[in-house]
């Protein structure tokens, strides 16, 4: 068990690599109910959502979800999140744990007091894996007909059922209310999910490269240079987009990449990129890859730096070779 963002958690059920591997190759199970749940409801619902989000959220229909950011004025990132819309006038937004506050605070300002903001503490159960659909279905959990991103309520309170994740693999998240989860967990189980721990939540969304705030993003980087653009929807009034349209104009003299170890060795957070004998980067996430067996990580380059770029990553004082990639690392597919 770990300390995370006020909550004890699992960092492992016996084994990181384990537990990864379950997930890649059958089905594991996390819980995740430390992430913050937020319901935003009323006639300004949407317009709230559309001024506190970078995403086009008054487009997104109803029973689908997307990715977006929150941003501070100057553009940087606040948190990234999923927000889910449930009815016209009914959205789930679900920060990360340590930024729900901060989050809470950016839709309060934009709703001017004309929507209604609860927060909710239901659990959350994450399904992942290429197994996942049969496991959902021995556990008695109907998930036929769900697409990427798309999201049903179960009916009579009793929650969403969402095809969405954070491991790349296809997956789903239920959302269910604390005196049920217990019964959902035990099924699960039954049905043959592993469970996993926050150790392995890590390794599976740096394999896929997915970013990590607090490390890969931050308050102090904004969409344009940690490569985030395509979840800002220009025009639509958000926090922070006048900064971010001079960002994106002006240009970041550094970006957010995949690295890959080509010498034996595991990248870390805060170790020096060095390229021609100079610093050009520093690592912000990094970890050894149980599928590949190699080091992986990412980190913030010089722009002029081009795919497939040959460097040098600092652990320690030993120099370890790596290859500048566009992530993912391994091929996984949350939409198969």
């Amino acid at each position: 068990m770990t300390e995370f963002a006020g909550w004890d958690m699992p960092l492992d059920y016996g084994s990181v690599v384990a537990e990864h591997r379950s997930v890649r190759e059958s089905c594991g199970v996390f819980d995740l109910s430390h992430l913050g749940q937020v319901e935003i409801v009323g006639p300004q619902a949407a317009g709230t959502v559309q001024r506190a989000l970078t995403n086009d959220a008054e487009a997104l229909p109803v029973g689908r979800a997307q990715y977006t950011l929150c941003l501070q004025p100057d553009a940087g990132i606040v948190d990234d999140l999923i927000v889910y819309r449930r009815a016209d006038d009914d959205y789930l937004a679900v920060p990360n744990a340590a930024n729900t506050d901060a989050v809470l605070d950016v839709l309060t300002a934009a709703s001017q007091g004309h929507a209604q903001l609860r927060s909710r503490a239901w659990t959350c159960l994450a399904v992942q894996g290429p197994r996942s659909v049969q496991v959902l279905a021995a556990a008695g959990v109907d998930v036929q007909g769900l697409s990427f991103l798309d999201h049903v309520e179960l009916g009579d309170g009793g929650g969403t059922l969402a095809r969405t994740g954070y491991t790349g693999e296809r997956g789903y998240e239920l959302f269910v209310p604390p005196d049920q989860a217990e019964g959902y967990w035990d099924a699960l189980l039954d049905a043959g999910a592993g469970p996993v721990g926050l150790g392995a939540r890590d390794t599976l969304r740096l394999e896929v490269g997915y970013p990590l705030h607090g490390n890969d993003i931050t308050r102090a980087t904004t969409p344009v240079e940690a490569r985030l653009g395509w979840a800002v929807a220009a025009g639509t009034g958000f926090v922070g987009e006048e900064a971010y349209l001079r960002a994106k104009k002006a240009g970041r003299p550094r970006r957010l990449r995949g690295l890959r170890a080509l010498d034996r060795g595991i990248p870390r957070a805060g170790c020096d990129v060095r390229h021609d004998g100079r610093v050009v980067g520093e690592m912000t996430s990094g970890t050894f890859s149980p599928m590949l067996r190699i080091g992986i990580g990412l980190g913030y380059v010089d722009v002029g730096l081009e795919l497939g770029d040959r460097v040098v990553i600092d652990v320690r004082g030993k120099e370890i070779s790596a290859e500048i990639i566009r992530p993912p690392f391994v091929e996984a597919d949350p939409k198969a």
